[in-house]
């Protein structure tokens, strides 16, 4: 035994970035992405005292059942809808998420897939690739102009804000609606104006999604509310997948009462419907919105941190910089 800390880290990671967490824990980190099932999840936690982790591992009261030795879970990503928080805290195991680090990434590729979808992007790629291109056509690959437009944006945090704060680079008027309104100063900053749900479909040209996963959000975006946008409208999504309805937004294409879609996220990923494949005027991505080398190293940098913290260790040791409920820590020490 070295006396160190056990740490496991389900997703590979660049050894650049393992191999210094080695001077205080004992390592073990995946080599390949892979998804794990409930048993598997609940023996490797069962060995570790703390344990990096990504969206795709579900973990709650099963997988930390009768678990004595695990501090601390870091989630690789500022959603943690994957985490059962309660049950978590219940077993006094602390969580952790990485916010902030990838609003600018984010808002980037937010702007990247509505320009993608809105001007054909992806479509004429594989048109091109496919040779069938034999000379251009005045009247072919039409898309909307994005400039001038209206952007509406559902959930305006800190991601939410910074794809509006672009907007004025393309003479966009940008609309929102949030749970709460913002502040009048933030609303000046970033050039935007408060409406209601309903205001906010009828509105925007360009809807992009940008609202956590939760049992109120949940197909928060289904038929009434796709029938509500305006006919041409294009929809983008860097939110999670269970936010919209697929089925109900496949019936919307297929009516044509939408220009288009964008998605990052899906509701079963990494499997995507079928029906979403036969689309050309649906840009496709696989969860990649945070994914610049930059911002990435920082959401790693960020875990272990956290993992650092919740383990006694480092600057900020006992207060885990982005700790999702530290009551837990609490309820440990007390114990």
């Amino acid at each position: 035994m070295s006396g160190k800390p056990k740490l496991w880290i389900s997703r590979e990671l660049f050894p650049e970035w393992v191999d210094p967490i080695r001077e205080w824990a004992d390592v073990e980190a995946a080599t390949e992405e892979r998804a794990y099932s409930p048993a598997e999840l609940k023996a490797r936690l069962a060995d570790v005292d703390a344990a990096m982790v990504g969206l795709s591992d579900r973990i709650g009261a099963e997988e930390v059942a009768g678990n004595t030795r695990l501090k601390v879970i870091a989630n690789l990503g500022v959603g943690y809808n994957n985490l059962d928080i309660p049950a978590l805290t219940a077993a006094g195991i602390v969580a952790t998420n990485t916010p902030d680090v990838l609003n600018e990434s984010v808002a980037d590729y937010a702007w990247a897939l509505m320009l993608a979808a809105a001007r054909r992007v992806a479509e004429s790629d594989r048109f091109v690739r496919s040779g069938a291109w034999k000379g251009s056509a005045f009247t072919r690959w039409l898309g909307p102009d994005v400039h001038g437009k209206t952007l509406g944006i559902l959930g305006m945090g800190r991601i939410g804000r910074a794809i509006a704060r672009r907007a004025a680079g393309f003479s966009m008027p940008v609309v929102y609606h949030n749970r709460s309104q913002l502040s009048a100063e933030l609303e000046q900053e970033v050039g935007a104006r408060y409406v209601s749900k309903q205001a906010l479909l009828r509105e925007a040209d360009f809807l992009i999604l940008v609202v956590p996963l939760t049992p109120e959000s949940h197909h928060s975006i289904g038929a009434a509310e796709l029938a509500l946008m305006k006919p041409g409208a294009l929809l983008v999504n860097v939110a999670r997948g269970g936010i919209v309805d697929e089925l109900a937004l496949i019936e919307a294409l297929r009516g044509e009462r939408l220009a288009g879609a964008a998605l990052d996220v899906f509701e079963g990923e990494p499997q995507v419907r079928a029906q979403l494949l036969e689309f050309d005027n649906v840009v496709l991505s696989p969860h990649i919105a945070s994914a610049s080398a930059e911002t990435r190293r920082a959401m790693a940098m960020l875990a272990i941190e956290n993992v650092r913290a919740a383990l006694g260790l480092g600057e900020q040791a006992g207060h885990p910089p982005t700790a999702l409920n530290p009551e837990a820590l609490a309820s440990r020490r007390a114990d």
